[in-house]
């Protein structure tokens, strides 16, 4: 009978003992739930996969920034140009002052266009009138178009590869970080909350840092590429009305 009793006063002392930990477990999972907390504790895989997409996010904040103040940029002195090209001035002196060292995309095709037209009003017995000078013209046009939007593009395949990625990348993270999670709880014999919590919410942090870089990189993407297509189609216009005054004005010479 005594052993009895004293078979359950131990099982009663584990079960408390238990219990105890069990809420020091969870009165340090509370306090140990900060973002912080949550990198240092995760495993070393998880821990990279959050290093590389902080790196990853800060590198799309940077190309955000970048993009706005670009296109932000680029319109403004696109409209400041425009003013001038149709105040009524000298085209000639318009491209000795702006188009001959352009330093704008509205610049450049302007400068494109002249220069071409001008080496063309250069060569002796030239018919400016033909369509040869005409399809030089557009074509110079074009060209410069073609090169300025590349280089205003550039780091928009980043955009577009990191919206759809990273949410995957952080999915990684969560799921090695659950595994690891699991074979710790198997090692401690505890299935408690509180044993449980951390493991798994050091998993999910990752996920959560993915769809934080993710989300500004997609929307960024889609807004830079509908205002640069918006400025394309804004220098194609510049350019066609452009070449239709130089075709004007080559008929009149002639």
């Amino acid at each position: 009978m005594g052993s009895v009793a004293g078979r359950f006063e131990a099982d009663r002392e584990d079960g408390l003992d238990r219990a105890v930990d069990a809420a020091s477990l969870g009165a340090a999972a509370v306090g140990g739930l900060s973002p912080w907390e949550l990198f240092l504790h995760a495993s070393i895989v998880v821990k990279l996969v959050m290093i590389g997409l902080i790196v990853c996010s800060v590198y799309v904040w940077a190309i955000i920034v970048t993009k706005t103040l670009t296109i932000r940029r680029i319109n403004r002195e696109a409209t400041e140009f425009e003013d001038r090209f149709w105040s009524g001035g000298s085209l000639d002196d318009l491209y000795e002052s702006e188009g001959a060292k352009p330093v704008h995309p509205i610049a450049s095709v302007f400068g494109a266009a002249m220069g071409e037209w001008r080496r063309s009003a250069r060569i002796s017995g030239a018919d400016l009138v033909r369509g040869g000078v005409r399809d030089r013209v557009d074509r110079a046009i074009s060209i410069t178009i073609t090169r300025e939007m590349e280089r205003l593009e550039r780091g928009l395949i980043f955009l577009a590869t990191i919206g759809p990625v990273a949410p995957f990348i952080g999915l990684f993270g969560t799921v090695w970080g659950i595994m690891h999670a699991f074979g710790a709880i198997a090692a401690m014999h505890n299935t408690n909350l509180s044993v449980v919590a951390p493991g798994i919410s050091e998993a999910l942090f990752a996920t959560a840092i993915g769809l934080v870089t993710a989300i500004p990189a997609y929307v960024a993407y889609n807004m830079a590429s509908a205002a640069l297509g918006h400025f394309s189609d804004r220098m194609e216009a510049f350019g066609t009305e452009f070449a239709a005054i130089l075709s004007r004005q080559s008929e009149e010479r002639s």
